[in-house]
């Protein structure tokens, strides 16, 4: 735990040099920054106070626990679009006749960074997953797949002199525990939910306190230049809310917005260089329930002129108080504590950004814009935006601990007219009407639910959240509750699909042996509805791991059958409606006679009850009911005689049930992915899904491929290697630069924005898993050293690459090289390599 400032605690600078007195014992901050990625946002967070976390002094683009580079904030994965530069904790309090406000950064300075991580391993990021249930030091009291917890205080930083009038950093003695959680079911897969717990380490009560997140959320491919200039922001109060397809409602859901202006068309339609989405953040759980929620954006620009934000007149508004001077020569910057607090605290909802140029000098409320009309124009056609979502107040005594919850959200297609910007500054109505907030809307409906499941007593009081009536028919004769709010205790819980199988990628040369065992999957119960929901098994190949480039090769599904009911009071118009979940061959038999079969019953020619005259439906089969292992479908089980296991639990059964690894004989099955090209890297993914939902309107959840996905090279294994005496080989040989590698797609697939030079490849086949390679000159001059260290059944470890950068980080020369594989018991292969620039 981290200590009040009053106690004796280290300091340090930017560097982690320490800047504590002498004889004090101190170490470096264990900085760290990691990303999300699990799901279609990629979003990096750090423990100082800062999500999309690059600006800091210390900031590592190499993922702490990963070690994958760390985007801002990507979206949709491994498009190279941002929507983010900086999302930073703000929170402020009046302590004694202070008015004092401690910030993870400030976006337009170095000074603002003052929140730090404790010394390792107290301080170190600490990462949890529902995904390895055989892990007990990942699984244990994990929340979602993705969980990182990271705590920090203002109490240690590196003490810097403020560049605002001379301030230093005073500390509120606040420690913050910052969870967040993230998914790749497809209803989840949109947004990050953050839970964090503010705590009181002084020993003076925090009174007025007003938290806030800054965001400055630059948007744009990050080849585009200056992408950062043409945003804008807004503030949406309500939605339109339509739970399981009734009950149209407005749900209250305070979300500030931000967007590039147009979505960056490219040739007059978006491409995969363009920016047509949105993201937003939506504030789900605050200490109380009727606080102050105040909406502020700004641009912060050098000339005076330029920095604006909107700002009340004097005497008007929620707050009604004198205007505020911030002493910069704009409207829009809030330098130093006094500042950031006022606009932490003053209550405004900012008008949307596109309408800056309509306001009147007229107007009652806002402040007339009085720059000039080219600046005013500039502003509301798209600039370089940032805003700050906060509430209050409350007050924190020492000792007590008090929780916020939101979600960053992100929506698809915001943009769908490639000439909307055209409207702007104008018309801005026009403009706005062109936009389509439903995706937004429908994602940030399902972080709300997902935080908090409507309909749950999740503390047992008796408490289930809030209901509508709502009515299926005109005459209001058949009506349910829907429950559409949870009882306010966080369940950060929500349906999931199966666990994905357990994977081994046996490769040969042109072909890869996909072997998997789906013990876990096709016996767990999913946490949500505590039902077995297994549904298949479906794998994909592709070149690379981002999702669009998966094609499906092959699927197995349990045969099984949807029944629709006809109901002719469902609103807006008869019809059919489903109710249950999928019935098998045999259960249907039991139903309606032994020579029924529901294919024979489609929607044109539903099935009537006999006797039943008004018990109509139909049935269609769930998914494509390929069930027959070699038949129907290409996947084959590996232990074709196996019995059904006598028990689910591998530590009871006999031996004869498992297979080597432990698993369960009956649940192995493998697929021989043959045709491909042996030169080049696959994706190869096994997912699984369920049957989805009928009663919470979910369709069929499937794990997520990219997030399975494992690369292989269609090349000899290590075993065949080492049985066959396989000699090692180097392609392409000769390398020619003029041999259009990148253009047919054998290098720099996701590094379109890099030049040639830096994406060039070289591999190496039939190498041991363990050895080390050296690349020489024809005099001898070592130029690259390269350390193969693989596992033997790693479906890599029989290859790698060099990008032809010796150690000296130069590109090589034309020449002749010779190359030495030398493994660590001393057995040595030489070749050549000839490379033409």
């Amino acid at each position: 735990m981290l200590a009040a400032a009053s106690t004796a605690r280290t300091a340090f600078t930017k560097d982690g040099k320490d800047q504590t007195t002498a004889g004090q014992l101190s170490a470096a901050p264990s900085y760290c920054t990691v990303a999300h990625r699990v799901g279609k946002i990629v979003l990096a967070v750090s423990n100082t106070g800062v999500l999309a976390a690059t600006i800091q002094a210390w900031a590592d683009p190499v993922d702490c626990i990963s070690g994958l580079f760390n985007p801002p904030l990507e979206y949709p994965k491994n498009s190279r679009v941002y929507y983010a530069y900086a999302v930073c904790f703000w929170i402020g309090a009046v302590v004694g006749r202070d008015t004092l406000v401690s910030t993870g950064a400030d976006g337009w300075s170095s000074d603002g960074e003052e929140f730090s991580p404790d010394e390792p391993p107290w301080g170190d990021m600490v990462y949890r997953s529902l995904r390895f249930p055989e892990n007990p030091s990942l699984y244990q009291g994990a929340v979602s797949e993705e969980d990182f917890i990271a705590t920090y205080a203002d109490t240690m930083p590196y003490v810097d002199q403020n560049s605002w009038q001379g301030e230093l950093h005073r500390p509120l003695n606040i420690e913050v525990t910052q969870r967040s959680f993230a998914w790749s079911y497809a209803y989840a897969e949109d947004f990050i939910l953050f839970d964090f717990e503010i705590k009181n380490i002084g020993q003076t009560t925090l009174e007025n306190v007003y938290m806030g997140f800054y965001n400055d959320s630059d948007v744009g491919w990050e080849a585009t230049p200056d992408y950062h200039t043409d945003d804008i922001c807004g503030f949406r109060e309500t939605f339109v809310s339509n739970y399981q397809n009734t009950c149209d409602f407005l749900d209250t859901v305070n979300l500030a917005w931000i967007a590039d202006n147009d979505g960056d068309p490219v040739g007059g339609t978006y491409t995969d260089q363009s920016c047509p989405d949105v993201t937003a953040m939506r504030i789900v759980r605050t200490p109380g329930d009727k606080l102050d929620v105040s909406f502020n954006w700004w641009i912060s620009n050098m000339t005076s002129d330029a920095d604006f934000g909107p700002r009340e007149r004097e005497g008007t508004g929620r707050w009604a108080e004198d205007f505020r001077d911030f002493g910069t020569g704009g409207l829009g910057t809030p330098e130093g504590d006094r500042n950031k607090y006022y606009m932490l605290r003053n209550m405004e909802f900012d008008y949307d950004q596109i309408y800056t140029a309509a306001i009147q000098p007229t107007d009652e409320l806002w402040m007339y814009p009085s720059q000039s009309e080219d600046v005013k124009n500039n502003l509301a056609d798209g600039f370089d935006t940032r805003y700050l979502l906060s509430f209050g107040p409350f007050d924190i005594e020492p000792g007590d601990r008090l929780p916020i919850s939101f979600a960053y959200i992100a929506g698809e297609d915001f943009h769908r007219d490639p000439q909307n910007a055209g409207n702007l500054p104008a018309s801005p109505d026009q403009y706005y009407a062109g936009l389509d907030f439903s995706d937004l809307a429908l994602n940030s409906t399902w972080a709300s639910r997902v935080y908090d499941n409507p309909g749950v007593d999740t503390d047992d009081d008796g408490d289930f959240g809030e209901a509508r009536e709502c009515c299926f028919d005109e005459a209001e004769t058949q009506c349910d509750s829907i429950w559409y709010k949870g009882d306010g205790v966080p369940d950060f819980k929500g349906a999931s699909p199966p666990p994905a199988p357990y994977v081994w990628l046996e490769p040969e040369v042109g072909a890869v042996r996909v072997r998997f065992n789906g013990t876990r999957t096709e016996t767990s119960q999913d946490v949500f509805s505590r039902m077995r929901d297994f549904e298949g098994y479906r794998i994909y190949i592709g070149r690379d791991d981002r999702e669009s480039s998966f094609s499906l090769v092959a699927s197995y599904d349990i045969e099984d059958f949807n029944k629709y009911v006809y109901n002719p009071d469902l609103l807006p118009e008869a019809g059919y409606e489903l109710l249950e979940t999928p019935f098998t061959l045999q259960q249907l038999q039991e139903l309606y006679g032994t020579t029924f079969h529901p294919l024979d019953h489609p929607y044109s020619s539903p099935y009537t009850l006999p006797g039943f005259p008004d018990s109509i439906f139909y049935f269609e089969p769930q998914d494509f009911n390929a069930s027959e292992f070699g038949v129907t479908t290409d996947i084959q089980k590996v232990y074709p005689d196996q019995p059904f296991p006598s028990s689910f639990d591998v530590d009871s059964v006999d031996a004869s049930e498992l297979t080597p690894e432990g698993y369960l004989k009956y649940f192995e099955y493998e697929l021989i992915v043959g045709d491909l090209l042996p030169t080049v890297e696959w994706q190869i993914s096994v997912t699984a899904f369920d049957f989805g939902s009928p009663e919470s309107g979910l369709q069929s959840l499937e794990s997520n491929p990219s997030t399975a996905a494992q690369a292989v090279y269609p090349l000899a294994s290590a075993a065949q290697v080492a049985g066959e005496g396989l000699k090692v080989y180097v392609y392409p040989n000769p390398y020619r630069v003029d041999g259009d590698y990148r253009t047919d797609g054998y290098e720099g697939r996701l590094d379109s924005d890099r030049p040639d030079d830096r994406v060039r490849t070289v591999h190496f086949a039939n190498l041991p898993p363990r050895c080390t390679i050296s690349i020489y000159t024809l005099d001898g001059d070592l130029i690259r050293v390269l350390e193969h260290d693989r596992d033997p059944l790693d479906p890599e470890s029989t290859h790698d690459q060099w990008n032809l950068i010796t150690r000296n980080t130069q590109m090589v020369a034309s020449g002749i090289y010779y190359w030495v594989v030398e493994t660590e018991d001393g057995d040595a292969q030489i070749g050549k390599l000839v490379v033409i620039m």
